[in-house]
């Protein structure tokens, strides 16, 4: 009797800790520390402890902490990192797909529009496609919002692109303002500043207009475009497909709830600083706030469309999403 009460015991005790098990993860973000946006991703990690009472615990690394930004994809698949924060567009070396649903330039106006279609028009299930031959599964998408565009020259509409000297990353964004006449570069985002200050470029394609205002880039280019027009990229919260499989249901409901929430959050955090600090600027008047209209927006995003179509025939993957992308498009009244 002693014997099988102690038996009991002992099962009841593995199944408590069993029904107890703690999860903790090493993601890796693709910003520096320093940057706003991973400030904000902090306070998912935090959100995640709180929303399951210390069940999952999930360890925020800045981006080259572990593996290079573009290494991230690999290095979960191989369980050195658990999960990533990141521009999906890294990853477009493996396919163009990647690229294509990272950022589909001129495809949209407001972060709803795309958070929209991630929920509602095959967005999530396009992702999960794209990521689980790599050992990834999906969890949500967020954005740091729609960028600015910086300039030293006015820009009122797709017309003063002609001829524009400009930065613009490697692949869809430079493929897609080329085709708009501009003339872009690749430069590294360290040297904007000095090259537009310097008169090597006229314009370029960075970030959010707080965080340009606030290292200084309109001292030295004075005529940005807010809201921007062109980009605005898709940042993936991705884990081990493995170790998401191993959590319970209500764990993966609550990560899954928990990244959509962090994700009005941030594009509320910055969408409040961009509105302060183009309220600032203004009241400075140092700089002339450009905001184009929904028709230079439209035909900005017919040459877009374009160059979405090249990119499409690349892969069936990228097929796939473009004609996901362009369906939902169409059928949202966003062409």
């Amino acid at each position: 009797m002693k014997l099988r009460l102690a038996a009991l015991a002992v099962a009841g005790l593995v199944s408590s800790t069993a029904m107890a098990q703690d999860y903790t993860f090493r993601f890796q973000s693709s910003d520096p520390a320093g940057n706003p946006n991973f400030q904000l991703q902090q306070q998912w990690a935090e959100m995640v402890s709180e929303k399951t009472d210390g069940a999952v615990k999930v360890e925020l690394l800045p981006v080259e902490s572990i593996v290079a930004h573009n290494e991230t994809q690999d290095a979960i698949a191989a369980g050195i990192l658990d999960g990533h924060i990141t521009d999906t567009s890294y990853f477009s070396g493996k396919d163009p797909a990647f690229g294509l649903i990272a950022n589909p330039v001129g495809a949209w106006s407001a972060p709803e529009e795309m958070f929209t279609f991630m929920r509602e028009g095959g967005g999530n299930e396009l992702m999960n496609e794209l990521v689980e031959p790599y050992g990834l599964h999906f969890i949500g998408a967020t954005t740091p919002g729609l960028e600015a565009f910086v300039s030293a020259v006015p820009l009122e509409g797709v017309d003063d692109l002609k001829g524009l000297k400009m930065r613009a990353p490697e692949g869809l964004v430079q493929q897609v303002f080329a085709a708009a006449g501009a003339a872009p570069v690749n430069l590294p985002g360290s040297e904007v500043f000095t090259s537009l200050d310097k008169k090597v470029i006229e314009a370029a394609d960075y970030t959010v207009f707080s965080t340009n205002h606030a290292q200084g880039m309109h001292d030295v280019a004075p005529h940005p475009v807010y809201p921007g027009f062109h980009s605005m990229p898709l940042v993936e919260i991705s884990m081990n497909k493995a170790k998401w499989d191993s959590l319970p249901a209500d764990l993966q409901d609550t990560l899954t709830t928990s990244v959509e929430e962090f994700a009005e959050m941030q594009v509320a955090a910055l969408r409040e600083a961009d509105m302060k600090a183009v309220e600032e600027a203004k009241a400075a008047g140092d700089i002339t706030v450009h905001d184009w209209s929904a028709e230079e927006r439209a035909k900005f995003r017919a040459i877009a469309q374009g160059e979405w179509g090249k990119v499409a025939e690349r892969s069936d993957n990228a097929k796939k999403v473009y004609d996901t992308l362009s369906e939902y498009l169409k059928s949202a009244g966003l062409l």
